[in-house]
């Protein structure tokens, strides 16, 4: 359930409250019973994974391919000459 933040026309309480989203908003202070609205607050976002800042450390695009076509070459020479050095 969410917290929402509301705050007082009258007397300038805020106070927290955890209401379903369906719920209707409260509408009474509850220290001089004046009228309360919801406030807005920003929303925390939390960025997951690489490449989302510049600090982090990406592979440049001029290396991974050339890095991966080397892997890929070595991988298909190795079993070849074992393949010729097994058979002689």
């Amino acid at each position: 359930m969410p917290i929402y933040v509301y705050e007082c026309d009258r007397c300038g309480l805020r106070f927290e409250r955890r209401q379903s989203m369906t719920a209707q908003p409260l509408v009474d202070c509850p220290e001089c019973e004046g009228h309360v609205q919801r406030v807005v607050q920003p929303v925390g976002v939390v960025f997951k994974g690489a490449g989302f800042y510049v600090t982090d450390h990406r592979k440049s695009k001029d290396k991974a391919p050339s890095e991966s076509a080397d892997k890929a070459t070595k991988a298909r020479a190795a079993p070849s000459s074992k393949g010729k050095d097994a058979k002689d």
